[in-house]
């Protein structure tokens, strides 16, 4: 791990922007936050890389908390290989930590695929796994999207417990629909085990939303996307979401899976830190040549979007973070806002307490990118992935 000090940028702490700043990086941690004056009168060893970013943004590293695919590669290739291979894709993308996001399956295929996710963990090459996200199987088969409704299970606590120990206790997230049979007593074990349940894929009306809500389920699988729509009667899901500014929820901002001036709406009323932008993006994001496959089904991209091939219903989103970071501000957030969406937001959520915020003693996880939001350098725990400089 070298010793970095990016200077002249405008740093976005999490909490705070600061214009004409530096940023000092050791031993894999920030350990430093301070002026461009103080930097003119700092002296520095020669194993010091000096990096001016000329007027740059300076941000946590980006922490994309739902995601299938990237490059090419995927969790539905039930391969170690191919999630570190995600790893080393993204870090050029300005993301520092993600969840590799599993899809439902049947239970012995389901059982395999964590166990091979969760051996890709230590093994990273560019951004860290956190941690496993489970999308399913405890789903609404009314609420399915392109989730398959044979992969679908009533909640099965033993069966949990088997995906917990299969995973070496790296589940870090699963989205659950709040209105099965059973849902109680889940949710108490996930609280027992660390693991945020966050409601998605649900036709839960709004009664079935608060009794989640009384027992943690305080977070949304992306906000208006496979669940119950907001009725003047029944607020249902969605209408929770928004009601309660308790609850917090994952946006896909690419303009194609929610309208952009829904967006604003978000923004107007709900929290700004209750606001976690994810790209669910899915295998072929980025993928340079075809064809183009996804949760074993062939797709093709039209729209700015995934669709089935085989009736064109949309299969998922092609979305980079710094991509939804760009359109945020083109709906009218502030970068800094943005920003906390994609990185501070994430990281409070899931509970990750040393990713991020850009304070010392945290870990050294940073993107630095320009005014047209192109990465110009990404570091890792300390070690440079992407330097344009």
């Amino acid at each position: 791990m070298g010793s970095i000090c990016f200077h002249n940028g405008t740093v976005l702490t999490g909490f705070s922007a600061m214009e004409k700043c530096a940023v000092l990086v050791e031993g894999g941690l920030i350990s430093d936050v301070f002026s461009e004056k103080r930097f003119e009168g700092k002296r520095f060893s020669s194993d010091f890389r000096i990096v001016d970013v000329g007027g740059s943004y300076i941000a946590p590293g980006l922490v994309d908390t739902h995601i299938h695919g990237f490059g090419g590669f995927g969790t539905d290739d039930a391969s170690t290989e191919s999630v570190v291979e995600m790893s080393r894709l993204l870090a050029g993308y300005g993301v520092t930590a993600f969840n590799p996001t599993l899809y439902p399956a049947e239970p012995k295929a389901l059982l395999e695929v964590v166990r091979k996710v969760s051996a890709a963990i230590g093994k990273e090459s560019g951004a860290r796994i956190m941690g496993l996200h489970l999308e399913g199987p405890f789903l609404s088969a009314a609420r399915l999207g392109v989730q398959k409704s044979d992969t679908l299970s009533p909640v099965d606590i033993n069966f949990m417990d088997a995906l917990v120990e299969a995973s070496g206790g790296r589940i870090v997230n699963m989205t659950v629909a709040p209105e099965l049979k059973g849902m109680r007593e889940l949710a108490l074990y996930c609280i027992k085990k660390g693991i945020v349940l966050q409601a998605g894929h649900t036709d839960a009306n709004y009664d079935n939303m608060v009794e989640g809500m009384q027992v943690g389920i305080l977070h949304a699988t992306h906000l208006f996307n496979a669940m119950s729509k907001l009725d003047h009667r029944n607020p249902n899901a969605v209408g929770a979401v928004l009601i309660h500014p308790e609850m917090s929820c994952e946006i896909i901002a690419d303009g194609f899976h929610v309208h952009p001036d829904l967006m604003k709406l978000i923004r107007r009323d709900k929290p700004i830190d209750k606001i976690v932008l994810v790209t669910d993006s899915l295998k072929p994001t980025e993928q340079a040549v075809g064809p183009l496959f996804a949760n074993g089904e062939e797709v093709v991209l039209h729209d700015g979007v995934f669709h089935r091939k085989i009736d064109d219903v949309i299969a998922g989103s092609c979305l980079t973070m710094m991509r939804g970071v760009r359109n945020l501000v083109s709906y009218g957030f502030s970068v800094e806002d943005a920003v906390k969406t994609a990185s501070s937001n994430p990281a409070r959520v899931m509970r990750f307490s040393r990713k991020g915020t850009i304070v010392p003693g945290n870990d050294a996880d940073l993107v630095v990118f320009d005014r047209d939001f192109r990465p110009l350098a990404v570091v890792v725990a300390g070690e440079l992935k992407l330097n344009e400089f």
